[in-house]
Order: C-alpha cells, then sequence, then structure tokens
C-alpha cells in the first residue's frame, strides 16, 4: 500500500511559527546547527520545528529567543 504524504496547512500556527523561526534565524545569520547549540536544543528537533511538525514548549520558544537576541514575541508576530 503506497503511502501518502499529508499536505501542509499553511495556517497550521506550527507551520507559521516555523517559518517565523527560519526567517529570523537566516537574518541572525546563524544555521539550524549554530542555532540548536546556542540554544541547548537538539538539531533534529529544531528542524521539525521549523517545517511545523513539532509542537514547541513555551520553555523552548524563551531558549530559541535568547539564542536569536530577540524577544519571544518575535517569533509568534505572524500569528
Amino acid at each position: 500500500m503506497p503511502t501518502t504524504k499529508r499536505s501542509i496547512d499553511k495556517t497550521d500556527p506550527r507551520v507559521v511559527f516555523g517559518q517565523q523561526l527560519a526567517t529570523l534565524r537566516r537574518q541572525a545569520g546563524m544555521s539550524q546547527e549554530a542555532l540548536a547549540l546556542e540554544s541547548g536544543l537538539a538539531r533534529s528537533y529544531l528542524g521539525g520545528v521549523e517545517r511545523g511538525q513539532r509542537n514547541i514548549a513555551l520553555l523552548n520558544i524563551c531558549r530559541l529567543a535568547a539564542a536569536l537576541s530577540v524577544p519571544p514575541s518575535a517569533l509568534l508576530q505572524t500569528l
């Protein structure tokens, strides 16, 4: 039985958050690996967050914001 990929819902808050995170990460000139090291999160977890596959916890939002030197609200601006 062939597997089918789920279509990505562009309005899903996890997807929107992940896109904003990726945008801010790129603006900071950081790779996923660098952000993962700076924030103390696993790179594979960070990749899942950016793809909208993970439902990120508030504590991790704060860790990522600190690593990017932005307020946590900057990660939620597009929601």
